[in-house]
C-alpha cells in the first residue's frame, strides 16, 4: 500500500494492528478476554487493556465493562493502562473512563507512512556516532541506563520486557542503539507484527546533549531499511509532540491519536 490518504491508513491500522496483542506471548505474560476487550497481564510494569473496537457497547453496558476492569485490577493492587485511540466509539468513552477513576496521560499521534522511500535513504550520523543492532542483556541494561537519565525515572522494567520479547521470538523485534564511544546516546526498536504489512517503531529517547543532530532520524531510516528487508510496506509510530514533525518530514502521515488512560488502585 502506498496510498497516503489518512482515512485509508487509519483503516489499515485498525484492521491489521489492533488489538495489538503480543504474538507470540512471552513467558510470564497472559492474555484474557472480557467481551470485546483484552487484558494483557505481566507484559511490562502494569496491565494493558486493548481492543479492535468495543463492539457497539454504550451506556450502562459499557460502564459495566469498565467497572469490571477497575475491580479486577483493584483486587490485584496493580496499575493498568486503557489504550484509547482517538476515533474510538462511543464519543463519550473518555468521560466514562474518567468517571471510573482512569486518568489521561500524554497524548501521542499515530503516524503511518510507506517504508520504501525511507529504506532507499542512507542514515546520516554525527561524527563519532554509530548504529549497532544488539541482543545481549548487557546492552539492554545500557539502554535502560540511558532511558533513566533521559526520563529521571526507574526504567528497569524495560530491559526485562525486551529480553523476554526477544526470547519468545528473536525474529519479531530488532533493537538498535546509537553509540558514541562506549556511551549509548539513543536507542530504538522495530517490531514486525505477524500477518500484517506493518513494521512499528518504538523507543527513540536521546540524551539531551545529543539531540538535534540527526540521530533520531538516522534510527528511523535504519529501522525502515530493516522493515524493507522483511517485505513490510508501512511504518507505524506512536509519536510524541517532539518526534511527530521529524516523522512528517520523512513522509509519515498523522491518522489519529492515542492516549493512555491509567487506573491506579
Amino acid at each position: 500500500m502506498t496510498d497516503l490518504d489518512a482515512s485509508t491508513l487509519r483503516a489499515a491500522y485498525d484492521t491489521q494492528l489492533r488489538p495489538d496483542l503480543p504474538d507470540p506471548v512471552p513467558a510470564g505474560v497472559t492474555v484474557e478476554q472480557d467481551g470485546p476487550l483484552y487484558r494483557v497481564l505481566g507484559l511490562d510494569h502494569g496491565g494493558l487493556l486493548t481492543y479492535r473496537d468495543l463492539g457497539g457497547l454504550t451506556g450502562t453496558a459499557l460502564d459495566e465493562l469498565i467497572a469490571r476492569q477497575v475491580e479486577f485490577f483493584r483486587r490485584r493492587g496493580e496499575q493498568v493502562e486503557w489504550k484509547l485511540v482517538g476515533h474510538d466509539e462511543p464519543a463519550d468513552l473518555p468521560d466514562r473512563l474518567r468517571a471510573a477513576g482512569f486518568a489521561p496521560e500524554e497524548q501521542k499521534s499515530i503516524v503511518i507512512g510507506p517504508v520504501a522511500p525511507l529504506a532507499a535513504t542512507l542514515p546520516v550520523l554525527p561524527e563519532g556516532v554509530r548504529l549497532r543492532e544488539v541482543t545481549a542483556r548487557a546492552d539492554l541494561d545500557r539502554i535502560v541506563a540511558m532511558e533513566e537519565e533521559v526520563w529521571r525515572a526507574d526504567r528497569s522494567h524495560l530491559g526485562v520486557a525486551l529480553e523476554r520479547e526477544m526470547a519468545a521470538d528473536p525474529q519479531s523485534i530488532t533493537i538498535v542503539v546509537a553509540e558514541a564511544d562506549e556511551t549509548v546516546v539513543s536507542a530504538g526498536w522495530v517490531r514486525y507484527p505477524s500477518g500484517t504489512g506493518f513494521a512499528s517503531l518504538w523507543g527513540g529517547s536521546t540524551l539531551p546533549q545529543w539531540r538535534r543532530r540527526g540521530i533520531y532520524r538516522a534510527l528511523v531510516v535504519h529501522r525502515a531499511r530493516l522493515a524493507a528487508q522483511r517485505d513490510r510496506t508501512l511504518l507505524q509510530v506512536d509519536a510524541s509532540a517532539e518526534s511527530r514533525p521529524i516523522l512528517e518530514r520523512l513522509g509519515l502521515v498523522a491518522v489519529t491519536t492515542t492516549t493512555p488512560y491509567v487506573y491506579t488502585p
